[in-house]
């Protein structure tokens, strides 16, 4: 099940705490029972549904929610990267860090990251596309304008680059 009511808890807390675009969201976290695989630790499906609880708070603090609904945008991930690393346990309290790292000419990329203490539990990047109806992508350039960014974005880093690059060669659809 979506995580509806911690969703709503986030979104209360920071309603009015805004947030420039390009500084990072941290919000402080729990894993639940209902978080939990067999193994009694943050299930890795359920690690990005709580992305979510980052990202959605991220966008309505830097004002990227209102711009969209305004313009009738809508934003979907189109594509991540997920590394996990260090195993968070039931009842474990963690941080998460959402950043908007930058764009090209057709997605958004996030970063966002999980810690527990001053280790770091899991990581994704996180590409995301504006969407209007019929219209298809929107530029990103446009969303930063709106946003009152530059139409360039910051340099992406070498990784996310990279991430991009190759997942370019990948074939879509994919070969059967």
């Amino acid at each position: 099940m979506y995580p509806w009511f911690r969703m709503i808890k986030e979104l209360v807390k920071y309603r009015n705490v805004p947030l420039h675009p390009l500084e990072p969201h941290v919000g402080q976290h729990i894993c639940w029972p209902w978080d939990i695989d067999p193994w009694l630790e943050l299930n890795n499906g359920r690690t990005l549904t709580l992305y979510d609880l980052g990202r959605i708070p991220m966008a309505i603090r830097t004002g990227l929610y209102k711009v969209a609904r305004a313009k009738g945008w809508g934003m979907t991930v189109a594509g991540s990267s997920v590394r996990y690393r260090k195993r968070v346990k039931t009842f474990e309290r963690f941080e998460m860090r959402s950043r908007l790292v930058g764009w090209d000419d057709r997605f958004v990329y996030m970063d966002q990251t999980m810690w527990r203490g001053g280790d770091c539990t899991s990581q994704a990047l996180i590409r995301s596309a504006i969407t209007q109806g019929a219209r298809g992508i929107v530029d990103p350039a446009e969303l930063a304008l709106a946003l009152g960014l530059p139409a360039e974005s910051p340099p992406l880093p070498a990784w996310v680059q990279a991430w991009i690059d190759a997942d370019a060669t990948r074939p879509w659809p994919p070969e059967q």
